[in-house]
């Protein structure tokens, strides 16, 4: 793209090597450039040389046949723009086959997530109902106190299974990436919470008058807000940082088709941003855009202006389509063959990614639905074991219930660890971040207490109603 709108300004071809030293946002490229030029001016080799030489080096076949199509094309004296615009062309047809791929690939990897989740599911029940010889033994033996669960059950819960999420998270992150450059002021929100819920942790254990707190009936809502406590000032920071950000990515193309039709009525670069600027309906991106217009008005030079703007936006297209203008306007004086170029390409990246995300969202729906059928399936067998051992044996002691009570306790508190991690694995799916998880982690912790807590209130209803009738 850079190399494209460069050409349409009638920059050479040695000349936009030169500049893109100075892409910051591509450190790949920025790199070739700086070997480039060192082998033009230092050993004195043809710039069309160089890049040939490239060619042949890169495992990359699409910049392979960029480089050696870009050569060839200035060789045989044929038009460098033509050439560019047509490679543009098939990269992003390219580029959109790939996104459909990757969406497969998502979905391919979210449906082994949810498998993964029903074989949780299954090895719950499993072990209430092999666990549930315990309430017998209990019973038979007249034993005053229950005896705590095995040990592999705190393993299989909070090591197994945990683990497991780990990996496919490695799997998701690896398959997807984020728009956003960096979001280490969103994770630096994370710190405090959890070093506050350690220290909360540490005075419930060693102080006698926080012990009520460790209770198997209030455990799991103080682990539920344990981890919301901890999810939701990232989740907060992020959404602030996300909604301006989103927006605009979803109002670039807009704004760049606007200074490029004020570019073709005649007007000068700086006036038609400033006319684009205000137009309606660009939402929270007018902030920004009233911000450069001001700047603009008041002398400010374009380099220092998207400066500023590198400090508000996170989002590499918009910062990428940018620079992109600001170095087609001071190099070429935006030239409108070049600003249409531009443009074009920034609508067709928006519809890509817009699409993406749209196909995406139904796995946000699917991460509620496991964590209510895990909550709400294992609390059905668990009480329908203990109900039926009372059908079957009247006069069941304290002890058996206290069993009874301990199992529903251990596996709610994994099921909400289970889930409050599952929402990292749908952020990262959905938006290409684990920075988003943290909303999903809270709702997810949430929505699994709730269903957990309904269905025993429930079904404790229907049994006593059963056993009345």
């Amino acid at each position: 793209m850079m190399f494209t709108t460069l050409a349409a300004s009638g920059v050479t071809l040695y000349e936009s090597w030169k500049k893109m030293r100075n892409a910051h946002l591509l450190p790949k490229i920025q790199i070739d450039a700086e070997d480039m030029v060192r082998q033009v001016e230092v050993l004195g080799y043809d710039p069309l040389t160089v890049m040939q030489k490239k060619a042949d080096k890169t495992r990359s076949k699409t910049y392979r046949d960029f480089l050696a199509g870009f050569a060839s094309s200035v060789r045989s004296g044929g038009s460098t723009v033509s050439f560019l615009r047509s490679k543009l062309r098939s990269i992003l047809e390219l580029q959109s086959a790939a996104s459909l791929r990757s969406v497969e690939k998502l979905g391919t990897l979210v449906e082994a997530y949810a498998v993964m989740m029903i074989v949780t599911l299954c090895t719950y029940i499993l072990y209430v109902v092999m666990s549930s010889s315990q309430i017998f033994e209990v019973m038979y033996s007249g034993l005053m106190r229950a005896r705590g669960p095995e040990p592999f059950v705190y393993v299989l819960i909070f090591l197994i299974m945990p683990s497991i999420s780990i990996v496919f998270m490695f799997f998701a992150h690896k398959s997807r990436k984020s728009t956003f450059i960096s979001l280490v002021s969103v994770y630096r929100k994370f710190i405090f919470p959890i070093v506050g819920v350690s220290i909360f942790a540490v005075l419930v254990y060693f102080v006698p008058q926080l012990q009520f707190l460790v209770d198997p009936i209030r455990l799991p809502i103080v682990v539920t807000a344990c981890l919301t406590a901890i999810s939701i000032p990232s989740a907060v920071a992020y959404y602030r940082l996300a909604v301006e950000n989103f927006a605009a990515e979803d109002s670039m193309p807009s704004f760049l088709r606007d200074v490029t039709e004020a570019r073709k009525i005649g007007l000068s670069p700086e006036k038609s941003i400033i006319h684009a600027s205000k137009r309606r309906g660009y939402g929270r991106f007018s902030g920004l855009l009233e911000s450069v217009r001001s700047q603009i008005e008041w002398g400010v030079g374009l380099k220092r202006i998207f400066a500023n703007i590198k400090k508000r936006i996170q989002s590499w297209p918009v910062l990428v389509h940018f620079f992109i203008l600001i170095e087609t306007i001071e190099i070429g004086g935006g030239s409108t063959n070049a600003l249409e170029i531009l443009a074009e390409y920034s609508e067709k990246n928006k519809d890509i990614e817009s699409n993406k995300r749209s196909m995406l969202k139904p796995y946000i729906i699917l991460a509620f639905i496991w964590s209510v059928l895990i909550a709400l399936t294992t609390t059905i067998v668990a009480m329908t074991i203990y109900v039926l051992a009372q059908i079957s044996l009247p006069g069941m002691t304290q002890a058996s219930s206290d069993v009874m009570q301990l199992q529903i306790t251990l596996f709610s508190i994994g099921i909400i660890l289970q889930t409050w991690m599952s929402g990292f694995f749908i952020g990262k799916i959905n938006e290409g971040t684990f920075a988003a998880g943290f909303k999903y982690s809270a709702m997810l912790a949430v929505t699994a207490y709730v269903s957990l807590v309904l269905s025993q209130n429930l079904l404790a209803g229907l049994y006593a109603l059963g056993s009345a009738i």
